[in-house]
């Protein structure tokens, strides 16, 4: 069996830790939802095993994993660049943005998710057991 991770952030250093684990995470706009009455957001992501690289990672080292993650303290939700009504449609996050009483989900194209929030608090947990690929998430530097 492989180590999962089961982390969490309680500021925005934390959270800077949680988003590089969660960085190119795939996740069906479907496996995410708002709880108004918990100001609780959850999701459920097949997040990349960035920790599971060598210094020479070879296409054989190459895992994703099933994570979820929760958000607490959550008082409001918007969302830009997502089209609500497709719940098969796939997000990949880029990063996640902790400033003041806002926590924002940057998704590739442009999409965004945004919460108002109390504090930050998430807490992030590898379930099931991870599973190869051979694809590597890349990110080319721009001229």
């Amino acid at each position: 069996m492989t180590a999962r991770l089961k982390l969490r952030a309680e500021d925005a250093e934390d959270m800077g830790v949680i988003a590089a684990c969660l960085q190119d995470a795939l996740i069906p706009f479907g496996d995410m939802k708002f709880f108004p009455d918990e100001a609780r957001f959850m999701l459920v992501a097949n997040r990349f095993r960035w920790e599971n690289l060598s210094a020479r990672p070879s296409a054989e080292q190459y895992e994703r994993v099933h994570c979820g993650i929760c958000f607490d303290g959550v008082k409001a939700v918007r969302c830009r660049g997502i089209e609500q009504k497709k719940p098969g449609d796939v997000l990949e996050i880029l990063t996640i943005i902790a400033e003041g009483d806002t926590l924002t989900l940057v998704f590739a194209g442009d999409a965004v998710i945004r919460f108002e929030i109390d504090r930050v608090h998430c807490l992030l947990e590898d379930f099931g057991e991870p599973w190869p690929t051979r694809w590597r998430p890349q990110h080319p530097l721009e001229d």
